[in-house]
């Protein structure tokens, strides 16, 4: 009898999604907690770009984007077997057989496709953050050069390049950084809402949510996952590993000129957004 293809020994995968700094990595760090779930240990950005050509230099610099099309039977094979020799449970356990695992790439919502035509019984749990606090956290991001995904960039001026690679990038070289951020969420919020329109297997929840009442949220989140959950978390959830300054509800009001002038760019996106969390979410 042959091996199970790494594929197969990844069952039911749950991959959390949204525009980038919006909390998810505090939520990957939160569901981690559950039994019986394993991940990678952090986000997968070498792992994914190992594989053929999905490195965007392999594609004329044009995107983070892949498609169901990227999802060959080899491609996903070689990616599934370096997620599954990384999984590691909370407590640190190996897996055994096919287990479920949970992903945290932000770059991954620029892949839905890929990664639901990889695992058709993927779930996918979309975060969504009021934009003025991502696009301060975002712009911040960008100034501290800590989140510098591609600093040789071709062709792009200023601060390294940071975050995702989002479709059509070129257009915003020369701009004032606060436009490029707000291009960047408002361009990944209407790629993930346009591929999550075509997926079953979709919740999406509030960040500010997570933030009020973890224990009441995770509660009805795991029960919709189909996942056991008998943690009980602190009122208060720890700082993320990536947190890089203290979380404030109003820490975007130092920006407040600045943001409320690219407003006008994520407007129309987070209106949809907001629409389609309605619709999908769940409520605490």
């Amino acid at each position: 009898m042959s091996s199970p293809s790494y594929r197969d020994l990844i069952k039911d995968p749950i991959f959390a999604v949204s525009t980038p700094r919006s909390g998810s990595t505090l939520l990957f760090e939160t569901l981690a907690k559950a039994r019986g779930l394993f991940t990678p240990g952090g986000e997968s950005h070498s792992r994914i770009e190992k594989v053929a050509n999905f490195h965007p230099a392999a594609r004329n610099w044009t995107s983070n984007r892949l498609t169901q099309d990227d999802a060959t039977n080899s491609n996903v094979e070689q990616l599934a077997e370096l997620f599954y020799r990384d999984l590691r449970e909370a407590e640190g356990e190996l897996p055994e057989g096919a287990v479920r695992m949970l992903e945290k790439t932000p770059k991954n919502s620029l892949r839905i496709p890929f990664f639901s035509a990889a695992w058709p019984s993927a779930t996918f749990v979309y975060l969504y953050r009021d934009p003025r606090a991502t696009l301060a956290s975002m712009a911040e991001a960008w100034a501290t050069g800590r989140f510098t995904t591609y600093p040789q960039l071709p062709g792009w001026t200023g601060l390294p390049w940071s975050l995702l690679l989002v479709p059509g990038w070129r257009d915003l070289i020369g701009k004032p950084l606060m436009e490029v951020v707000a291009a960047q969420w408002a361009r990944t919020t209407e790629i993930i809402l346009d591929d999550l329109a075509n997926q079953s297997n979709v919740v999406a929840i509030a960040y500010d949510d997570l933030i009020a009442d973890p224990n009441g949220l995770l509660s009805r989140l795991t029960s919709r996952l189909g996942i056991d959950w008998d943690v009980r978390l602190p009122d208060e959830l720890p700082y993320s590993k990536m947190t890089y300054s203290k979380p404030s509800a109003e820490k975007w009001r130092r920006l407040e000129d600045k943001i409320s002038a690219v407003l006008p760019i994520v407007a129309a996106a987070d209106e949809r957004a907001r629409r389609f969390s309605d619709e999908v979410g769940l409520r605490v």
